[in-house]
């Protein structure tokens, strides 16, 4: 679809070429991987920007990416349309979208949210409590630190800069997207991930390294000896790791395009098949406790941490 309208959009609110490729330092079959999930993100998000129904939004997406992408795809889309909520306020789109294509990828669409309110310079928080799903809407965070460490790396990961803005647990997992972020522009170096990471305040470091592994369970294009070399150098905060690997490989079974890449990750990062690694927060989802102090989110995280972290170490 080709309207002066939508050619006025993407011009005005579009991902540039030059923006998608900033983040590559080589042609490598990695770097051209993560490429890839970029690109079909921004794909989602400029389909939005073109115009029309969600149907027909997603329907063309669908069209122009492969099924292991479709991930990232709805996150662009996601993004798109919280976009167009904040620029025109009324009946809300995004939520339209999680009640049809984008329940799905509940995760990913979360996400998207998130990294259009960084994209449009609003305070995520007022937004994610508005949700109503007291555990999938923290992913709004995620994505808000994503698009920070991604699009502003110089600020937020060479120069590990603070959102003061921000409450306690919304600073941890927007580290969380902060360590995805990591992930595509370290270029899924393990080496050079974990020399990231290790500059950051022993504080900061296990949330990192919970986004460094669902990135690298979701995203895929690794080697097992490489994920192996990963599950070294991110010792002692394995079990976070681990975690995020299972949040990923959740993700990918509610949508039904589970990959090679996330199994063999799995088997790995959480030394189970990627089913079972979804079936621990599955299981932890099912026993929420009905009233809680802290964040559901940070309940869940724990207890999949929990889950696989060694009898008798240290968490």
């Amino acid at each position: 679809m080709t309207t002066t309208l939508s050619r006025v959009r993407l011009a005005l609110l579009g991902v540039s070429e030059k923006q998608i490729v900033a983040f590559k330092q080589g042609d490598t079959p990695r770097w051209r991987h993560l490429e890839d999930a970029l690109r079909a993100a921004v794909g989602g998000y400029h389909a939005v920007l073109e115009g029309g129904g969600i149907d027909a939004m997603v329907n063309r997406v669908l069209e122009r990416f492969p099924k292991g992408m479709n991930g990232y795809a709805h996150e662009g889309i996601a993004m798109g349309l919280t976009g167009m909520d904040c620029w025109l306020p009324g009946k809300s789109r995004f939520r339209e979208f999680l009640a049809g294509a984008g329940d799905a990828h509940i995760y990913m669409s979360h996400i998207g949210a998130g990294e259009a309110l960084a994209r449009m310079g609003r305070l995520p928080e007022p937004f994610l409590n508005r949700l109503d799903n007291p555990v999938e809407r923290w992913l709004v965070m995620d994505g808000y630190g994503f698009h920070h460490g991604f699009f502003q790396r110089e600020k937020y990961v060479t120069k590990q800069l603070l959102a003061p803005y921000l409450s306690p647990y919304a600073r941890r997992v927007f580290d969380q997207g902060l360590g995805r972020s990591i992930w595509f522009t370290a270029g899924a170096d393990v080496d050079r991930v974990a020399a990231d990471v290790a500059a950051f305040s022993p504080a900061r470091q296990a949330d990192l390294w919970l986004g460094i592994g669902t990135g690298c369970c979701y995203a895929g294009g690794m080697e097992p000896w490489e994920i192996a070399r990963l599950r070294e150098v991110a010792a002692p905060h394995v079990p976070y790791v681990a975690a995020g690997a299972a949040f990923a490989a959740k993700g990918r079974h509610r949508a039904g395009n589970p990959v090679p890449d996330t199994e063999m990750a799995c088997e790995v990062l959480c030394e189970a098949s990627s089913s079972d690694a979804g079936a621990v927060v599955d299981d932890v989802l099912a026993n929420i406790p009905a009233h809680y102090s802290r964040p559901a989110f940070q309940i869940v995280q724990e207890a999949v941490i929990e889950a696989f972290t060694p009898v008798g170490a240290l968490s």
